[in-house]
């Protein structure tokens, strides 16, 4: 049995608590100074090419590039730029990932609120009702707790439900099914049942409903065995993952990030599935690791332009598999660069880059040459107003800081 279950979230960030880094050069500013091919199914594989940097005492001057775009190609977006392909919005790849996997599994069917005939609340599953039918998708009442043990209960005969849970944080109220059901059935029933569920429902920033929950919610699940976790971050991957989240045997819970719904990218008109357990290469580089995942990316590769105007060579990697981490991808990064940035939009305390800063620490100590950062988002309830909630969440200035301190 499989189930999906898709959510949207932002990615966590720490500070490092070490005593040999200065972390108030991050702080926020004052309230005053801020103005393989496998069957017919292509298996894509991140791209573990390393390119040669430039020396980072070459430093050059400049304000910081407001343009989300680094001096080296995204891999992914490279690898599918010259070939033939559709443009999709994020939330049109997930659905066409969707819709795809309905029409080659009768057994995947969608549940949740407004999903039918309305369409969602963004737009993920529009139209998809009236082509399966009411009981492929399927609208249910305002109770999380009980559809989404509905569709544990279905997966466990067979089918393989997908649970959009309309706001990441409204999920809370189906904790104790996800956790004690989801989590464990494979366990607690020896094996006799598998569980391919797929969690999935949107989750953002202050301005968003239910922000906060849907950074707790990333290291609350993060903590239940059995369970996997990924977040997407661009049109490709989005739908990669999907795919590969209805298609596995365990649960997933599917991170997506509300503001990045609208983001447009070339994608292949060939099929694809990613793998759920890959790290992506974005940027390979010399000098820094630096770890983001979702949106956070894009004030990564920001960050990273200005980082190169300024005579450094950053590593990017979009981690993706929040659990298990992709610590061979990870691990030969930090191997080649000796020196390791996360940057994440959870919360510091019990976030992502908290358990993946212990993971480096316990596999790679030998190879690092300066403590571990982490930047997050600060541990206050993130503020509506917008300008406030800029404060809270990492800027791409403060990331351009933090690989200068740590290159010193």
């Amino acid at each position: 049995m499989a189930a999906i279950f898709h959510g949207f979230g932002p990615a966590a960030a720490a500070l490092s608590s070490s005593s040999s880094f200065d972390s108030k050069r991050f702080q926020l500013p004052s309230l005053k100074s801020q103005t393989e091919r496998k069957g017919s199914v292509l298996v894509v594989r991140s791209d573990g090419r390393v390119i040669p940097g430039s020396n980072p005492k070459g430093r050059s001057a400049g304000k910081l590039v407001t343009n989300a775009v680094a001096a080296k190609a995204d891999s992914s977006a490279t690898a599918t730029a010259s070939k033939p392909g559709h443009e999709l919005l994020l939330f049109e790849a997930l659905r066409e990932g969707l819709e795809e996997e309905m029409d080659r599994d009768p057994t995947v069917c969608v549940m949740g609120e407004d999903v039918g005939h309305y369409g969602g609340s963004y737009k993920v599953t529009k139209d998809l009702a009236t082509k399966y039918g009411d009981l492929r998708v399927l609208d249910t009442p305002i109770a999380e707790n009980s559809f989404t043990g509905m569709a544990i209960g279905a997966a466990m005969t067979g089918l393989r439900p997908i649970v959009e849970g309309m706001n990441m944080g409204f999920l809370l109220l189906a904790f104790n099914q996800i956790s004690n059901n989801c989590g464990m059935l494979h366990y607690t029933s020896g094996g006799q049942f598998t569980i391919p569920v797929v969690i999935r429902g949107p989750g953002g920033v202050g301005r968003q409903l239910g922000a906060e929950h849907s950074q707790r919610l990333e290291s609350y699940f993060q903590s239940i065995p059995g369970i996997q976790m990924v977040a997407c971050s661009t049109p490709y991957n989005a739908k990669g993952l999907m795919k590969a989240a209805i298609r596995s045997e365990n649960p997933v819970i599917l991170f997506e990030h509300v503001l990045l719904y609208n983001l447009k990218e070339r994608i292949p008109d060939e099929e694809y599935v990613l793998s759920l357990e890959e790290a992506e290469m974005v940027r390979p580089g010399e000098h820094i690791t630096i770890l983001t995942y979702s949106r956070m990316r894009y004030h990564v590769m920001q960050a990273a332009k200005t980082l190169v105007n300024k005579g450094y060579d950053p590593e990017v990697i979009d981690i993706r598999s929040l659990k298990p981490f992709d610590l061979h991808t990870i691990g030969n990064s930090v191997k080649k660069t000796h020196r390791v940035l996360i940057v994440e939009e959870c919360m510091r305390t019990g976030g992502i880059g908290a358990s993946l800063t212990a993971a480096i620490s316990e596999n790679f100590h030998d190879y690092l040459d300066a403590p571990i950062v982490c930047l997050s988002s600060q541990d206050v309830p993130t503020p509506y107003a917008g300008t406030l909630e800029e404060w809270t969440v990492v800027q791409p200035a403060q990331i351009v800081a933090a690989v200068e301190q740590l290159c010193q």
